[in-house]
């Protein structure tokens, strides 16, 4: 196929949500707790579908099951990665994934959950969580038991343009006034240990999973240094954040036009500035801000022009 593969997101409240999604992308969003826009999924709790072109109308779970040559016939039985962008208004809870083998064996075969995040914006004195300080898993428990936070967890200041990778196993949280690009596994496994003893609409408090989290949090932590390489190309810059077993993830800063080959299964873009067009041998495609789209397997040469930035991944 030699069209990109444009996608309608799907849109979930959360209790930290808020309304930048609405403000900031323009999404016809009428709800204030706004917190994930589910952007390129195939995920069956909430699945992109196409809007435009010989598949529209077809959710992406149909087209990875009824025309796997589209995605380069990758192995798997799910598509296998998840693109986000999320609005954190307040502190989303302390959290962990599971990773595949455990996923698999004690959440019916769901995939594990290794993620990374693009910050898009945030306001000044933003914080994120990455990692812990226990030595153990007892002290682990111990800190918890105790409710000693402040020493468990470990805090990093972000800024616009930071990226972090937060493989499985890692404890992590998004803190309040920072809008992500999120590119993980098509997963929607979560494990809170610390939920900052609030309640939901109904006035209750939202389910801990500390057994779950223990077993599957690396203890002691290990962190992982991000290595970006920027690579100039005519008419554009392309920063390539991380190649791991998962995915990789680029940004592509494109000033004029530059002209690209889609030579791995496929490819994610996300446009998160600017305006302009994807030019392929079947046409012209208008792209902006808040764009997302699949360029499938065998779409060859093609050309973006304008000024513009997208979050790029495969698999």
């Amino acid at each position: 196929m030699n069209q990109p593969i444009f996608l309608s997101p799907v849109f979930q409240e959360r209790i930290w949500g808020g309304t930048k999604l609405r403000t900031e992308f323009d999404y016809e969003i009428e709800s204030d707790i706004t917190g994930e826009c589910w952007a390129v999924s195939a995920h069956p709790n909430g699945p992109s579908v196409v809007n435009s072109g010989p598949y529209k109308g077809k959710t992406l779970i149909q087209l990875w099951d009824e025309s796997p040559d589209l995605f380069g016939n990758v192995s798997g039985d799910v598509f296998p990665l998840l693109t986000k962008i999320l609005d954190a208004n307040t502190d989303l809870s302390v959290q962990v994934h599971p990773d595949d083998t455990y996923a698999q064996n004690f959440e019916n075969g769901e995939l594990g959950k290794t993620e990374c995040w693009y910050i898009i914006d945030c306001e000044e004195g933003s914080e994120l969580v990455i990692g812990h300080t226990a030595q153990t898993k007892e002290q682990f428990n111990e800190v918890i038991e105790k409710g000693e936070w402040n020493e468990l967890l470990r805090r990093v200041k972000v800024k616009p343009g930071d990226f972090f990778y937060v493989p499985s196993g890692t404890i992590h949280a998004i803190g309040s006034g920072i809008l992500i690009l999120e590119t993980q596994q098509s997963s929607d496994t979560t494990y809170r240990v610390y939920d900052y003893d609030r309640v939901d609409q109904n006035g209750q408090k939202r389910e801990l999973h500390l057994e779950k989290s223990v077993a599957v949090a690396t203890i002691p932590h290990e962190d992982y240094t991000i290595a970006p390489v920027t690579t100039d190309i005519p008419g554009a810059k392309v920063i390539m954040y991380i190649q791991e077993e998962n995915f990789s993830v680029y940004k592509w800063e494109i000033s004029e036009a530059a002209a690209f080959k889609q030579d791995e299964p496929f490819l994610i873009g996300s446009v998160l500035k600017g305006t302009g067009e994807i030019i392929t041998s079947a046409g012209n495609y208008p792209i902006e801000k808040g764009t997302h789209f699949i360029l499938p397997n065998g779409l060859g040469e093609f050309e973006i022009k304008g000024e513009v930035e997208l979050i790029v991944s495969h698999p």
